[in-house]
């Protein structure tokens, strides 16, 4: 997702406090204050960030804490369920482990995991049940893995403990996030802001207090990226209109950037001073003026404001922020040591979104594809496609890397462009980056089977992407641009190469049958048992308003049943699918179904024992995505870029006796890190192939496409091209590291 902006603080003399509010993610901060700080250093403004969320869990989850919420927890211990009540018994455990384990998770004293892994050492409630379902993962899983998973679960038996107790919207990464979802109106959002702080509101104030006192800002932007940081944002700015009137505020990000462009409901304005829309760099510009006094209020870009108790929407039509212009994001002030690498599930590909710490990135801004039906494709940060040069990526990796110490990169674009992925590659390869890397794609065509090398050469270890309804008939009504062959062939391609596959699955598009719904998971449980997907996750279909679907709902079959803007939020538009099924019932089936396949069983099953009724019975054939991969054939495009990733030869020139005759030849030998190379052929083919790999070295930039290649062997007299192409010898240089691209 384009990481886009935030909420926003102001006072004279311009400090920038930028801030997300709780709560996201417990490993790596979320990118847009990073984005936004380092375009604001491009302009000399000074500024500092937070994960006010990060900092609020890690103060909730401390020995002092914890045994404050087992008081409370002890003042409703009748009315507690049997879960609640084991945890509250073993209360002196859950205090003598809980810093041991935040310890752990940060990666401070590893030998703790083998503490972890004595079954006396934490206490158990109700979320290690499912270790039964996983322990046949455990023999794959090295032992701080494993602990670490163990300790997931131990937090989030704390977790449902807090919300029975004392805090129904808590939660590590959805806080509150129902009063988001939907919140047509103000209204439930206004009568859970009329309560009194709840206690870990009360923790997250305080560190909000001290930073207010400690770096005195003017302007404190807060970043809105998901409904489950709404309410945080909410109380925090409550909470500094109440105490600091003379800062001003901000909201932006991905939140408010989907849901509230129509806004007209006033009561959001008694918790900031200024809304923003998509990026929020020319945005935040023209505020910091109009607050210094320089400009207009009608000078100001894509904000909302409230004048006169109606809300206005000024924008001057500046010109955006070029990508090349926003500079390197900036990671300093996130105590990056202290984010937690938890295993929600022991699932290798699932994983990486809670595990280690990842710098955010991205390709270019918007999508190069936009056209699926069912994504917000008029907003800006899908439809404005601007992509970086790879000169300014490897320059930013680099930056952050000697900054953060961390050389893990998530690029977080809507869908990477595979010529740029290419051009990336190869330039961190010539660079001699040693860096770790992910992203989300188009299962496309162009990911061909020597790009996927490629990719993985140059650190990639995995890709997600959209599968989405795996039905020939809905890809096309999504318009996707690829069918489930194709699909099939591109994920073979990322695993053969070493890159794990996450596939982002939709049920409940219109028009959807019973028996498309069955035939789709008949798929994705093909495409797991041949081992070319690692992992998925269901989504429900949401229409959304600015969407080609939302937009235009008869075409697809749909009835929108909200006809007039809401006041608030205006971005889910309920609906009726008179021609589809009943998609909620399939929702626990086809989550069974997948947990089962992301953990290797299953397969054999028959589908319709993950429901609790009648199912139809699939139409898919039992073999069609094994028959889809045993139809690939490649072909030698004449325009394709030749590359060399090994190590240069070493030849060694002997004379053989061939049928009495003394033969000139030459041994090759390649050095490669993982086994020797050797081919033992004739001379002059020989010196071909050491000049070929010198000119086609990764290392260059010297572009020799296949047909030049073949021009030059058949200038050189050395026989017939094809042959020696689909040799032995090239056969080996193939598998290599040779690749056209």
């Amino acid at each position: 997702m384009q990481p886009n902006f935030f909420l926003f603080i102001y006072t004279m003399n311009t400090k920038i406090l930028l801030i997300t509010p709780p709560y996201t993610q417990l490993n790596t901060p979320y990118p847009a204050t990073a984005y936004l700080k380092g375009f604001l250093n491009t302009q000399n403004i000074i500024s500092r960030q937070s994960d006010l969320g990060m900092e609020t869990i890690l103060k909730i989850f401390c020995k002092e804490n914890i045994k404050k919420i087992f008081e409370q927890g002890n003042q409703k211990n009748t009315n507690l369920s049997l879960n609640a009540q084991r945890i509250l018994a073993l209360q002196n455990k859950y205090l003598q482990t809980i810093e041991p384990v935040i310890d752990f998770l940060q990666n401070k004293n590893p030998n703790i995991a083998y503490l972890i892994l004595n079954e006396e050492y934490l206490p158990e409630a109700s979320r290690f049940e499912q270790l039964e379902e996983t322990e046949s993962l455990f023999g794959t899983m090295g032992i701080h893995d494993k602990a670490r998973y163990l300790a997931t679960l131990y937090l989030e038996d704390l977790s449902d403990f807090i919300i029975e107790t004392i805090e129904p919207d808590f939660g590590f990464s959805r806080y509150a996030e129902h009063l988001g979802l939907s919140a047509n109106t103000f209204d439930l959002l206004q009568a859970r802001l009329n309560q009194p702080l709840a206690f870990t509101e009360e923790i997250m104030i305080e560190l909000l207090d001290e930073k207010i006192k400690d770096f005195s800002p003017t302007l404190i932007g807060m970043s809105i990226p998901f409904p489950g940081n709404l309410l945080g944002a909410l109380r925090c700015g409550e909470w500094i209109k109440k105490h600091y009137s003379q800062i001003k505020i901000v909201f932006g990000g991905g939140f408010v950037n989907t849901e509230l462009r129509d806004l007209t409901d006033t009561k959001i304005f008694d918790y900031t001073d200024f809304i923003t829309l998509d990026d929020g760099e020319m945005p935040i510009l023209q505020i910091i003026k109009h607050v210094e006094g320089k400009i207009e209020k009608n000078e100001l870009v894509r904000t909302f404001v409230l004048e006169n108790g109606k809300i206005f929407f000024c924008n001057s039509k500046k010109t955006d922020i070029k990508q090349s212009e926003i500079g390197t994001p900036d990671y300093s002030d996130f105590e990056l040591k202290k984010f937690l690498s938890v295993i929600e599930i022991a699932n290798p590909m699932h994983r990486l979104w809670n595990d280690g710490r990842w710098n955010k990135l991205t390709f270019a801004h918007g999508c190069y594809w936009a056209q699926c039906s069912f994504c917000d494709t008029t907003l800006d940060y899908i439809k404005r496609y601007e992509p970086n040069t790879v000169q300014i990526l490897c320059d930013r990796v680099e930056k952050i890397i000697a900054q953060t110490g961390e050389n893990g990169f998530h690029f977080v674009d809507e869908a990477a462009p595979p010529s740029l992925m290419r051009a990336f590659a190869l330039e961190v390869l010539k660079r001699q980056l040693n860096i770790v890397w992910w992203t989300n794609v188009r299962f496309e065509r162009n990911f061909t089977a020597d790009l996927c090398q490629l990719l993985k050469h140059s650190g990639c270890v995995a890709v997600s992407g959209g599968l989405e309804v795996a039905s020939d008939r809905i890809l096309k009504l999504i318009n996707k641009g690829v069918d489930i062959e194709q699909v099939a062939k591109v994920t073979e391609n990322f695993t053969r190469a070493g890159i794990m596959v996450h596939a982002y699955l939709m049920y409940g598009f219109p028009s959807q049958t019973a028996q498309e719904t069955i035939d789709s998971l008949d798929v994705v449980r093909q495409l797991f048992k041949a081992g070319i997907v690692q992992s998925a996750y269901w989504h429900k279909f949401t229409m959304t308003k600015h969407s080609a679907i939302g937009q235009n709902p008869s075409q697809f079959g749909v009835i929108a049943l909200k006809n007039e803007n809401s006041p608030f939020a205006n971005n889910d538009l309920p609906h009726t699918d008179p021609n589809g099924c009943n998609h909620d019932l399939y929702s626990e089936g086809l989550r069974k179904a997948l947990f089962n396949y992301m953990h290797g069983i299953g397969f054999d099953v028959p589908i319709h024992v993950w429901f609790d009724f009648q199912t139809p019975v699939s139409q898919i054939p039992n073999r069609r995505i094994e028959k889809a991969l045993k139809n690939q054939s490649t072909e030698n495009e004449t325009n394709k870029r030749i590359v060399w990733l090994g190590n240069q030869p070493v030849l060694r020139f002997y004379t053989k006796l061939k049928k009495g005759k003394p033969t000139e030849m030459a041994e090759l030998v390649i050095h490669n890190t993982k086994e020797d190379i050797v081919l033992n052929i004739n001379q002059k083919n020989a010196l071909f192939i050491k000049n070929l790999l010198e000119k086609t070295s990764v290392f260059l930039n010297e572009k020799i496409t296949f047909q030049n290649l073949k021009e030059l062997f058949e200038q050189d007299d050395l026989g017939e091209f094809e042959m020696f192409w689909e040799g032995i010898a090239m056969t080996r240089l193939k598998e290599g590291g040779l690749l056209q691209l």
